[in-house]
């Protein structure tokens, strides 16, 4: 609650004019980024990669999820939660979806997120689930009052895995048992979920049928693809699934959002050539028509490894795209943000976000009309921040930089989330808990 009063002060004062109110950090393959503090943040990249079998509590030597260790936790309850994400429901109630120990855990707060009810577990999957860092469970519901969650889970020892869907059609009071969105048995994983204003559902993740069908022939083609299907019952059932690009970044997760009937937008990190992975940005012509692939900026990361770091996406009411993202690139390294007001055909030149001597990351975007909420995650070897910037001129000028929060332990991605014409940061932390912070 604190950081209101700053982000409120400089909206009156108008240092850069306009201000009101507003991503978290991960660790590379091969750099030691930071999406946990120290020690534990190298054990969380690498614990979805760690060896498959019983599971056992974090901690425990033994289980990928000691790698959270001093994150010492027993139980599937949202205090030992890895991740979580958030979504209203129409009656006004915060739904939280979360992993923990090998769980998918759901739970209502009439509360703005100070107390929440019983836990709805949606499944147990062990050392199978999918907790690798950018693994960020999805969680949307429509105006009917329908919950869908989806999250992704291994398949065998080789990083193949599956996205699974849950559906709730009575509020929340029962949960369908996961079922696979798609027959195919190649490698999926990332998904991501949005319903069109006609309350149609969009989902898109990282798909791997090309490459399964290329290695039958003998071609060993880098990355994955973008794949995506429709569900016309609130997430019961999907459309055959296709592929809206053929060449993608296999471990990152994708941003997606439908601001007009059958249109959806995507963002993903690319792959161009055989190592050069940056952003592009996809808007389709039509529901089953992707449209031309955009290149959201040149940064030239010529990578061969996974980034485990994709991007935050956000169309606001007059159509202008706003993507924010992190690379290492030959032509520039950090984290930035660019917008464009054309449909993706041009974008603005890349504006930094935040410190990268303080190793900012994990940007996240949310808009509304003109105004566009930023935050994004820094860490000093000690302490994690969540910083966040305002715009209220969809994108042309922003505000300064203002912190919303800081822990010293585990945590989770910043995200933000708005309702009834308020904006808040959603962030899971060890030490202080689920926390609800308002901006505006």
């Amino acid at each position: 609650m604190a950081t209101e009063q700053p982000l409120r002060r400089a909206a009156r004062t108008g240092s850069i004019a306009r201000f009101a109110g507003f991503a978290a950090v991960c660790l590379f393959a091969t750099f030691a980024f930071f999406a946990l503090p120290s020690a534990a943040a190298e054990a969380h990249e690498h614990a979805g990669h760690a060896a498959r079998g019983t599971v056992r509590a974090v901690g425990d030597a033994a289980s990928p999820y000691a790698s959270l260790a001093p994150f010492r936790c027993n139980d599937t309850t949202l205090k030992c939660a890895t991740a979580a994400a958030p979504a209203w429901a129409p009656d006004g109630a915060l739904w939280l979806v979360w992993i923990a120990n090998g769980s998918v855990l759901t739970a209502r707060s009439r509360d703005l997120g100070r107390s929440f009810s019983a836990p709805v577990v949606i499944a147990h999957h062990g050392e199978r689930l999918d907790i690798g860092p950018d693994a960020v469970p999805q969680l949307v519901i429509d105006a009917r009052g329908r919950i869908v969650v989806a999250y992704s889970v291994f398949r065998d020892d080789d990083w193949n895995a599956q996205v699974l869907v849950s559906t709730s059609q009575d509020g929340g009071q029962r949960f369908s048992a996961p079922r696979a969105i798609g027959a195919n048995p190649a490698s999926q994983r990332f998904p991501a979920l949005a319903f069109a204003p006609d309350g149609a559902l969009f989902a898109a993740w990282i798909d791997k049928r090309l490459v399964a069908e290329a290695a039958k022939q003998g071609r060993k083609p880098k990355g994955a693809s973008i794949a995506y299907a429709w569900s016309d019952d609130g997430g019961s059932t999907f459309s055959a699934p296709a592929i809206a690009h053929a060449e993608s970044c296999e471990c990152c997760r994708i941003g997606a959002a439908v601001p007009a009937r059958d249109r959806p937008v995507i963002a993903f990190r690319a792959v161009y050539g055989q190592q050069v992975r940056d952003h592009a940005l996809l808007a389709f012509d039509a529901r089953s028509v992707p449209g031309a692939l955009r290149r959201v900026a040149d940064d030239n990361w010529v990578t061969d490894a996974c980034p485990h770091h994709g991007p935050s996406l956000a169309v606001d009411g007059h159509g202008t795209m706003h993507v924010a993202w992190y690379t290492q690139g030959r032509a520039r390294s950090g984290t930035f943000y660019a917008r464009s007001a054309d449909g993706g055909k041009r974008f603005s030149t890349p504006m930094a976000i935040g410190r990268d001597e303080q190793r900012s990351g994990r940007p996240y975007l949310l808009a509304a009309a003109t105004t566009v909420w930023m935050t994004w995650k820094e860490f000093d070897g000690e302490t994690s921040t969540v910083h966040g910037r305002i715009s209220q001129d969809s994108g042309e000028t922003w505000s300064a930089a203002v912190e919303l929060a800081r822990t010293r332990g585990y945590s989770h991605h910043p995200m933000l989330t708005r309702r009834d014409g308020r904006t808040y940061l959603s962030w899971l932390t060890h030490d202080e808990g689920y926390r609800l912070v308002p901006l505006r």
